[in-house]
């Protein structure tokens, strides 16, 4: 049984306030990379856990992870990954996360630490965001509000009685 992580604040990003850093620009603008949704799902959960040593992604979670990709219900549910790879197709970049509705929710991701991959983990998160908002998502549940990357990104805090009531309304949207 999964269930949801009540939090006191919650770090979401509207679209519109989407802040690319100039080396992510850098890349996007070389284009030697491919943003791809559930290519290497399963991958992209052993890289969370192999790179994350004390990872929440224990074996009864990850197996929950896996079943959860087939999950079909009348709630408009799906976990997915995202992940960048490079022009050598090499997986550097990814996470998992699940939309109810039209929001999105982030659960973890990684980025490999090689220096030739520097940025890659920001550009995962900037190409997410752009797909998120090409397909009609009305925010990103980026959760706790404790991390830089965050509001670099463009996030706002958010309370939970604010946070309750956007996702209250964006759930109930199909898309």
């Amino acid at each position: 049984m999964i269930l949801p992580e009540i939090q006191f604040d919650y770090a979401v990003l509207y679209f519109e306030n989407l802040h690319i850093p100039k080396k992510v620009k850098k890349l996007l603008k070389e284009n030697e990379f491919e943003f791809k949704i559930n290519k290497n799902y399963e991958e992209v959960i052993e890289q969370i856990a192999k790179i994350h040593k004390d990872s929440w992604i224990i074996k009864k979670y990850k197996q929950t992870l896996l079943n959860l990709k087939e999950y079909k219900s009348e709630i408009d549910f799906k976990i997915f990954t995202s992940e960048v790879y490079s022009k050598d197709k090499e997986l550097v970049a990814g996470e998992i996360g699940y939309k109810i509705g039209a929001t999105y929710t982030s659960l973890s991701g990684f980025c490999k630490k090689d220096k030739s991959f520097n940025n890659y983990g920001k550009l995962q998160l900037v190409l997410l965001a752009k797909y998120l908002q090409k397909n009609s998502y009305k925010f990103w549940n980026l959760g706790h509000p404790y991390m830089k990357y965050k509001f670099d990104l463009g996030a706002e805090i958010l309370n939970r009685e604010e946070f309750l009531n956007i996702w209250q309304e964006a759930r109930g949207l199909n898309i």
